[in-house]
């Protein structure tokens, strides 16, 4: 497997344990991201931490996520950018479209305030 979980009851945290997200690990991490979303976690981390490399597949696989994040009320978060991953990103200007953040805890922290914003919304 090329990567890690981490599942809590408000989020999972996908780690990607390769230096590179490209066309042969993209089609797995999708699968992945429709099976944990399937599971009910609409709150998705995905952290790149270790990942130096990102592909046009890559980037594919990143929507993916944020839509099926986004189609079930929740939220999509990606961390630990590489500064290439992080240009790439921004040449693409997906940072205007996708939650980005520098850290994991970080992360978290943004899923769990608006886990909080969307309970008060409904209340």
């Amino acid at each position: 497997m090329h990567f890690t979980l981490d599942k809590t009851e408000k989020y999972v945290v996908v780690k990607l344990r390769e230096q590179k997200l490209n066309t042969l690990i993209a089609a797995e991490l999708k699968s992945e991201l429709l099976l944990l979303n399937t599971q009910g976690y609409n709150n998705i981390i995905l952290d790149l931490t270790e990942s130096l490399y990102c592909d046009s597949s890559g980037l594919s696989a990143i929507l993916v996520g944020n839509r099926l994040c986004r189609n079930s009320n929740g939220l999509f978060v990606i961390t630990g950018l590489s500064d290439t991953v992080r240009k790439l990103v921004q040449i693409s200007q997906l940072d205007q479209v996708l939650n980005i953040t520098a850290t994991c805890s970080e992360a978290i922290d943004f899923v769990l305030v608006g886990e909080i914003e969307r309970n008060v919304k409904n209340d």
